[in-house]
């Protein structure tokens, strides 16, 4: 200590004394304490020894008789000159302190301590299996006095040979904090300490052999590490992940209990062959046949939101008014003096719901002009999240020019130039108004080529995924003219019928059904717009009776609106109908909405064989209808099955007074001329056994050929090849799937329990989204959910 001030080694100091210097020693060389703080410190504890050492303590007596003579009676060193404050005293740099280190480390191997998050003094650790010192506060580094209570009496540090410093647990693990110990060791390995070093360690020592309570300044910090010696072992920070990671890893095997399919392999259902009649040779040809001899036939009724007639469009109309446009975009579009289009190419149209007239005249204008319609929804907002798939769509197929109306472009935001902005996503699009007043009459000797149907794509539908990508669905010439024959021969269209429309006329049934079959059999189509259906639910009924409506094409919802609705109505009769198409009967909720509809209005001429609920998708078109009994259908079944069994993928018959089954209604038959068969849903497409659950799969020349421009999706929806078990092809023929679950009943009737696209699968037990929709119908249908929408 004589370093650091007065030569104290000429004086003999109380034991406590030394042991407090020793620890401030400490203290400043591990930077626990400034320069000033120790001088401060320092110069309390001598200033309180003065008396003392001018008195000679009798304790410092006993210590110097210990001592021995030589060491008592040796002269007082030199004070050497005093160093630099942040220099570091040398007995803490000593070459020997790493195997000091060492030596202590390989002492206390097996004792495993907690990393401490402070560095503690070795001097004042002793033996803690010893003593357990007091829960004392800590005094804090800047506090001027470190007196302690009551005098502690020396022991010599001979007299406990047993006794070395405790390393710090810091030492154990970490080699960095092991430079900061106070611990010298002799060469022999040893270890050793100053006098105030073993005055201090010997102190402690011999309280702890006694069970004395040590008051000292660290005191508190050996309880802290007590305490924490104390805890549970607790495991390292993976091992708390370990046995999750391991039951999530595991391959969860299945129920060896659960339902299996135990019926024969189902064969393929052939379809009704499709008549040998006096078809047209194509659409265009049907067309032009009735508007050339029935050019004052009705074919389309538009009505507005008060449900007036505003514009009934002839069959003669629709020729003339198709051949301007088309006369319009083959020669009166250039660009630098060469044609904006050729055949083949891709034409966007951009109606409105309320415009079925107009929409019409475009599609069949494109026809005729060889181009390839594309029907789209009209974009609401420059940055509309839905039309940015829709720019996808028509960019990747190429549609540079975009039809539309007057009052609809009117009605799209525009730039600062006036002009329609490009909306975000879309390819740069040329816009042309196909108003009467815009369009080019043709000379009398033009007539546009009316070919026969061909493989080329006739138009193409969008589609939108359970993503939300949007993809178009081409549909070839033959395929068209195929869909029409089948549908008017499953329907049993004739010709200058009434169908009332309350679907969508630009896409699924509403085109198939109002738009393109509508033509080969001159059907007047009266088209509901969807403003006209949320105003007044019963306005397609209504239009039922004005018209004497043969045909009716709606969905579920709409039977529930117009129940909501019809109290008070009592003239009205639905006994022209011979046919209610219901478009979406394979969802699961349509019975109740066609038994619930039934029920009313089966007093009001409604009969039950009229409601023919159809199955149908985006790649197949209609996949199934049901058939009323003067066409030869089977009568109508329902199925009550297990929802335990469904989600196993089987067919297991149940009690319907059960809460756990599922009710589903037949869809019909299969198309005329179609093939049908049901295979598994994963991996390689085998044929499903008769009780199993699988996706339904088309052969038919009524169906989508493609995804356009996708040509790897396209080979897995459009040329699947289902096996048998054995692995044969089932047909030389590809299949296309249609994207519905469901299994083939008694009758041949086919059923729908699902979609794939909602297919959900939770420890090998299949789930469905429409499942759900289903169970909130079951719960109270007319109030809570069409009522809420």
């Amino acid at each position: 200590m004589a370093e650091r001030g007065c030569p104290l080694e000429a004086v003999q100091l109380p034991a406590e004394v030394r042991e407090s210097l020793a620890e401030l020693e400490l203290e400043l060389s591990e930077g626990d304490i400034t320069q000033k703080g120790y001088e401060k410190k320092r110069a309390k504890l001598l200033a309180r020894c003065v008396p003392l050492i001018q008195g000679v303590d009798p304790s410092l007596q006993v210590e110097n008789s210990i001592l021995g003579p030589a060491q008592a009676s040796a002269p007082a060193p030199k004070q050497p000159k005093p160093r630099p404050s942040n220099a570091r005293d040398e007995r803490f740099r000593s070459d020997v302190h790493t195997e000091a280190v060492q030596a202590a480390l390989a002492k206390h191997k097996e004792r495993k301590m907690p990393m401490p998050s402070k560095r503690r003094s070795v001097l004042t650790h002793a033996s803690v299996e010893a003593y357990t010192p007091p829960d004392t506060s800590s005094a804090s580094e800047d506090e001027g006095s470190l007196q302690r209570p009551g005098q502690l009496a020396s022991a010599p540090l001979q007299s406990h040979p047993s006794i070395e410093p405790w390393p710090d647990p810091a030492i154990q693990g970490s080699s960095t904090s092991s430079s900061a110990s106070s611990t010298s060791s002799h060469p022999g390995g040893q270890p050793a300490a100053t006098p105030s070093a073993a005055a201090a360690l010997a102190g402690p020592a011999a309280l702890a052999r006694v069970g004395v309570p040590v008051n000292s300044r660290v005191s508190s910090k050996i309880q802290q590490l007590l305490n924490t010696l104390k805890r549970p072992k607790r495991p390292p920070l993976k091992e708390f992940f370990v046995d999750d990671f391991e039951e999530l890893l595991e391959v969860q095997q299945p129920d060896p209990n659960q339902p299996k399919p135990e019926g024969s392999q189902m064969a393929v259902l052939r379809g009704e062959p499709l008549a040998e009649s006096s078809w047209p040779p194509s659409l265009l040809a049907a067309l032009q046949q009735w508007g050339t001899t029935q050019p004052k036939a009705p074919c389309l009724t538009a009505l507005d939101t008060a449900g007036k007639a505003v514009y009934t469009l002839t069959y003669g109309k629709l020729w003339s008014r198709s051949l301007k446009l088309a006369y319009t975009l083959l020669n009166k579009l250039t660009n630098k003096n060469e044609p904006l289009l050729k055949p083949g190419d891709r034409v966007a149209l951009v109606f409105p719901n309320s415009d079925p007239v107009m929409f019409m005249v475009a599609f069949y204008g494109c026809l005729l002009a060889e181009l390839v319609p594309v029907p789209i929804e009209v974009p609401l907002t420059r940055k509309d999240a839905g039309s940015q798939q829709v720019g996808f769509l028509l960019g990747s197929c190429g549609v540079s020019l975009a039809l539309t109306t007057d009052a609809c472009q009117k009605g799209l935001p525009k730039a600062q130039t006036g002009e329609v902005v490009t909306f975000k996503g879309w390819p740069p699009l040329t816009w042309l108004v196909i108003d009467g007043k815009h369009l080019t009459k043709p000379p009398k000797d033009w007539n546009p080529a009316v070919q026969d149907a061909g493989p080329g794509t006739a138009y193409i539908e969008y589609k939108t995924s359970k993503e939300g990508s949007t993809v178009g669905v081409a549909v070839s010439h033959a395929s068209l003219l195929a869909q029409c024959q089948a549908l008017t021969q499953a329907c049993g269209y004739s010709e200058a019928e009434t169908l009332t429309n309350v679907l969508d006329f630009k896409r699924d049934a509403g085109l198939w059904h109002g738009v393109l079959t509508s033509i080969l059999k001159r059907i007047h189509v009266v088209s509901i717009p969807y403003a006209l259906m949320k105003a007044n639910p019963l306005s397609w009924i209504q239009k039922v009776c004005v018209y004497k409506a043969q045909a009716a094409l709606v969905k579920s919802r709409d039977m529930h609106w117009s129940l909501l609705a019809q109290r008070g109505q009592r003239d009205v009769s639905l006994s022209s109908l011979r046919l209610l198409i219901v478009a979406d009967g394979a969802n699961p909720w349509s019975i109740s909405s066609c038994d619930a509809f039934l029920n009313v209005f089966q007093a009001r001429g409604l009969r039950p064989e009229v409601i023919c609920p159809c199955a149908s998708s985006p790649e197949a078109l209609t996949v199934a209808i049901r058939r009323p009994p003067d066409l030869g259908g089977p009568p109508p079944r329902r199925a009550v099955l297990s929802m335990s069994g469904l989600s196993h993928g089987v067919i297991r018959v149940d009690a319907e007074e059960k809460l756990s089954v599922l009710t589903v209604q037949d869809v019909g038959q299969v198309m005329p001329g179609a093939n049908v068969c049901v295979v598994k849903v994963e991996g390689t497409p085998h044929l499903c056994k008769t009780d199993e659950v699988g996706e339904i799969c088309v052969d038919s020349s009524a169906t989508a050929t493609a995804y356009y421009g996708l040509l790897g999706i396209t080979k897995n929806v459009f040329e699947t090849v289902p096996v048998t078990a054995g692995g044969a092809p089932v047909s030389d023929r590809p299949f296309t799937r249609t994207g519905l679950l469901g299994f083939i009943g008694p009758d041949d009737l086919v059923f729908v329990v699902g979609k794939l696209d909602g297919l959900m699968v939770v420890g090998f037990r299949r789930h469905n989204a429409d499942d759900v929709v289903a169970t909130a119908l079951a719960v109270e249908p007319m109030k809570f959910v069409y009522r809420g929408r």
